[in-house]
């Protein structure tokens, strides 16, 4: 049973130099698996696109960017009339943070968290959950150890990182988003698009 507190808290528990770090507790910036495991993500979505699917204002996207929060992996803003594009993983990132600011976790926390979330690959974050007692940020990769941080009552409010995937893909399935080499745009499957097309083909 284990777990891996993503926020930071001072343990009091007088390590020295050499000792091994007490399980569940993070002695610096959380190192995951590299996700470059993953082959790269050839689709970017603009701005507003990523706000619609985030569910978060474009001031706030804004925001994020210009301070360092969540910056667009794919391409940044340079000068006026640029667009930023991020990536799938970024607006996953985006919606979890905007979640945890909701419930009252600090920026410090929301940071790290950041952080760790973009070193994991998607099977990883596809079995994550994120549990706060909006203070620290606690990462569970199973039932059990979300049921264990609950019984240790340090967990108040948790984010299964998986249902935040499943629901950015399936907004962003009927939204537009553009290649990243080609700068073609993708248009998404909208269902009223799809009802449209059925009723020309019944008239």
């Amino acid at each position: 049973m284990w777990r891996t507190e993503v926020g930071v808290r001072d343990t009091g528990g007088g390590m020295t130099a050499g000792d091994p770090p007490p399980r569940g507790v993070a002695t610096g910036p959380l190192q995951g698996k590299s996700c470059t495991d993953e082959s790269p993500e050839l689709i970017g979505y603009r701005g507003p696109t990523a706000c619609s699917a985030a569910g978060i204002t474009y001031r706030q996207l804004d925001y994020w960017a210009r301070t360092g929060l969540v910056e667009p992996s794919i391409r940044a803003a340079y000068g006026s009339g640029s667009q930023r594009l991020y990536s799938f993983r970024d607006i996953v990132v985006l919606k979890i943070v905007k979640r945890l600011l909701d419930t009252g976790v600090s920026l410090q926390n929301i940071r790290t968290a950041v952080q760790h979330l973009r070193t994991r690959g998607r099977a990883d974050l596809a079995q994550m959950t994120l549990m706060s007692d909006g203070a620290t940020v606690y990462e569970c990769s199973s039932p059990d150890e979300v049921v264990d941080l609950l019984q240790g009552g340090q967990g108040v409010f948790g984010i299964a990182v998986g249902v935040v995937w499943k629901d950015v893909e399936g907004a962003l399935a009927q939204l537009h988003g553009e290649h990243v080499d080609t700068g073609e745009t993708i248009v998404g499957d909208h269902p009223g698009d799809e009802l449209a097309r059925r009723r020309n083909r019944a008239g």
